[in-house]
């Protein structure tokens, strides 16, 4: 099963853990959440307003945009496939009683290292 994740800034969250958990099966022992695009990633972590610009600073010290990578010659967007590199493609989470057993604060964030775009999330 997969959905579609639109973002509104270069580099934006999206918390999409209630669209995995509605693809979730009951009788699923694990779940994968998987972003076939190579400027996004996906994490699990907590959802809440500081943490993620705290996110977009931590990416943009380790990873900055004007650092003259060699892949710009080509797309102007090294900075966001470093960034997405670092971030992962795929979680998995345990799921019990055809729920995800995520902890009290964790969510599902997908993360958009080149936005802004529509783009794709897988669910197994």
């Amino acid at each position: 099963m997969e959905f579609e994740v639109s973002t509104t800034e270069r580099v934006d969250v999206v918390d999409i853990t209630e669209q995995v958990n509605r693809r979730t099966y009951s009788n699923a022992e694990t779940c994968t959440v998987f972003v076939p695009h190579t400027t996004a990633g996906v994490v699990i972590n907590e959802n809440e307003s500081r943490l993620l610009t705290d996110l977009e600073d931590a990416l943009s010290t380790l990873v900055p945009k004007e650092k003259g990578y060699q892949h710009d010659e080509l797309d102007d967007n090294a900075d966001a496939h470093l960034r997405a590199m670092l971030l992962g493609s795929h979680v998995s989470i345990p799921v019990e009683s055809g729920e995800l057993a995520l902890g009290t604060w964790q969510s599902i964030l997908f993360v958009d290292c080149d936005g802004p775009r529509t783009r794709r999330v897988l669910v197994r």
